[in-house]
Formats: structure tokens, sequence, C-alpha cells
């Protein structure tokens, strides 16, 4: 019997110098699906990727970088495992557009100039204003929750942003109203309270204004034809449509993403997960979410040649 496995893809933040360089240095495909993507939004992804600079932490450059490398880890190991077929598709935040790509629904090349300009949208939402996020560790879901609809009550901007994992959750909003919650929190139960370097505030309600564009985009690029349903992470549910995947990830915009609560509603359905794309963030948090539910995860050649053994042997 074929293992069902759901495909899983990270977001901004597991983006590294030097991420990308093995499937460069080693695939013919990697090193074409740079040249397309580069020539289609005019950025050298070796230069981009492999040497020290300050774009790759700019997030219309970040988010088709993490996105690359991610649908070149996938297609290298479908190349290599063509009988394997996803049972689901899950991203965290931006890794939600990488799931829509593998599964068929966007052409990578198209996939890269939308999370691009997607990049460039949010940023320039938060541009005239100062927005920030800010990391929570060791407080329950409820508490932040309450802390935040206080603060909202007073007018203050800051919500709930990213659920990662029991214990552990992002707040977005105006820098100076979390930074002027930093004490509720810890009176509510946060063991640690992080500022983020982060310019824009992903998942709330102040990248409103990018949602309409966003949409627009979508609406061109995005296609009917889906391999496996993708899990929203607006509302932890499969879709499988065009309007359903335009709806959604433009609400993903200004809503919080329930990665945790995602992989609490696949875990009885998939026997295993894959992540593709830099590091291993999400098999880190799989392992504290859903301990039953072994991940494996594809970053380089090696990684890669493991799970091919592991899976298509």
């Amino acid at each position: 019997m074929s293992k069902k496995i759901a495909m899983i893809f990270a977001g901004q933040g597991s983006q590294s110098i030097g991420m990308g360089k093995e499937f460069y240095e080693n695939s013919a495909i990697a090193k074409e699906m740079f040249e397309e993507a580069g020539k289609r939004i005019n950025v050298d992804f070796k230069e981009l990727l492999f040497t020290e600079n300050e774009k790759l932490a700019q997030t219309e450059y970040t988010q088709p970088a993490i996105l690359l490398i991610q649908i070149i880890a996938y297609r290298l190991f479908i190349n290599a495992c063509p009988d394997v077929k996803a049972e689901l598709f899950l991203g965290h935040s931006l890794g939600e557009f990488s799931a829509l790509c593998a599964s068929g629904a966007i052409d990578y090349i198209d996939a890269v100039e939308l999370v691009h300009k997607r990049g460039a949208l949010m940023q320039s939402a938060c541009e005239s204003i100062e927005a920030g996020m800010m990391a929570l560790v060791g407080i329950e879901d409820a508490a932040v929750e309450d802390v935040c609809a206080q603060a909202q009550e007073k007018g203050k901007k800051v919500w709930p942003a990213n659920y990662n994992q029991d214990g552990q959750l992002v707040v977005a909003g105006m820098k100076s109203d979390l930074l002027a919650l930093e004490q509720a929190f810890k009176d509510a139960g946060a063991k640690k309270v992080i500022l983020l370097n982060m310019s824009v505030a992903s998942h709330c309600a102040l990248l409103s204004p990018a949602q309409e564009a966003l949409e627009v985009l979508m609406i061109k690029m995005v296609n009917e034809t889906f391999s496996a349903p993708i899990i929203s992470n607006v509302t932890t549910k499969q879709y499988n449509t065009k309007a359903e995947a335009v709806s959604l990830l433009k609400d993903q915009l200004v809503k919080p993403v329930k990665y945790k609560q995602s992989i609490i509603a696949i875990q009885n359905s998939v026997d295993l997960a894959i992540e593709f794309g830099n590091g291993s963030v999400l098999k880190g948090l799989n392992k504290r979410i859903a301990k039953d539910m072994p991940t494996l995860n594809i970053s380089d050649m090696e990684s890669l040649a493991k799970v091919i053994e592991e899976i298509c042997s």
C-alpha cells in the first residue's frame, strides 16, 4: 500500500545565504529554473542566494527566493519518484503559494512573479507606518487573544498572526503597540517576548491595502488544475478550486496562519509529511504538534537522496 503523504512548505524566515546552492551545482533542472525565474523578475538569483547581501532580507526578494528553492526541491523529488502522489499540500504563510504551485494550480514561473509582487505589496502597505511582529513563547493561545482583544478596545492595533505550536504564537501590528504590550503578555504567562526584525506586519488588518491588487494578480495567474487539495491557512480546511484559492489567499493577508491547527486537522489522514526547501522549520514544529506523524525534509542533495531512498525504493 502506498503511503499517504502531505507535501509541506515553510514560510518567510526559512531563508539563508547559500540555500539552493547544491541544487544549482548538481542539477541542470535547477540551473534552468534559476535562469528562467531571474529573467521573469529581473533578479540574479545566484547573486541573491550565494553572496552576502541585504536584499535577501527584503520581503519582495525573500518570497520568490524561498518559493524557487522549494519548488526546485519538489520538482527534483517528483522527477526521481514520478509514481509518488501527494495526498494533500500545505504551506505556512508564503508556503501556501508554494503548495499552490506544487499542486499544479499555478506555473512556477508565474508563482515567482506573484510572490515577488506580493512581497512588494506587503512592504508598500507598511512603508508609511511603523509595523512589526513579536514572538511569544510559553503562553496559551487564549491568553494572547484576550490581551489583543483588550488592547484593540483601547484603540491599539495588534493581532494574533501565526499559531505555530502550543506555547509559540506570533503577534503583528503597530510596533509601538506591540512594545507597549510587552509587560501585558508577560503578565498573561509569556516566558519570552521577542520583537522580530520585520518591517511588515503579516497576517493582520494592516495589510488590507494589498488585498485587492493581490486578488487581481491571482485571478490572472491561477488555474483550475489541482493534483491534490490544499489546506488553507485561514480555515484549516481543504480547497481545490481557483475561486477558493483566490478568496482564501486574499484573506490570508489579513488573517492569522493556523499552522498548528492545520497539522492537528490532517495528522490522522496522512502517514507522513515531506518538507521541501531550505532548512527544516516545519519538521521541528511537527515533532511537537503531531508526534505520531513523521516529517522528512529535502533541503539539499544529501537529504534528497535519503528521502528518495526511503520513499521510492
